[in-house]
Formats: structure tokens, sequence, C-alpha cells
């Protein structure tokens, strides 16, 4: 079963993105340098559930 996961900007705190997860994912949580949006660059952004 999969799980969703968002990801949020870490520089204004806006979710831009989803992730799909398998139930059993590691402890770590995932962090990827994304456009962001908002703030107009490549920011990192951290999975938030």
């Amino acid at each position: 079963m999969l799980k969703k996961a968002g990801l949020a900007c870490t520089v204004c705190g806006s979710r831009n993105y989803t992730l799909n997860l398998s139930s059993n994912a590691k402890d770590k949580r995932i962090e990827v340098k994304k456009f962001c949006k908002t703030c107009g660059k490549h920011t990192l952004h951290k999975e938030t559930r």
C-alpha cells in the first residue's frame, strides 16, 4: 500500500509537491532540492506527513 507524503519548502514553508511512498519506507525523511514557485528559485524541500 502506498502512503502519500508532501514536500514543503524550507524557506517559505509552502507545500508544492506530493510523493507516493511505500508503506515500509525508511525512518529518515526525504530531502530534495526542487523549484519553489513562491520563492522563485531552487530550494531544499523536506518531507511532511
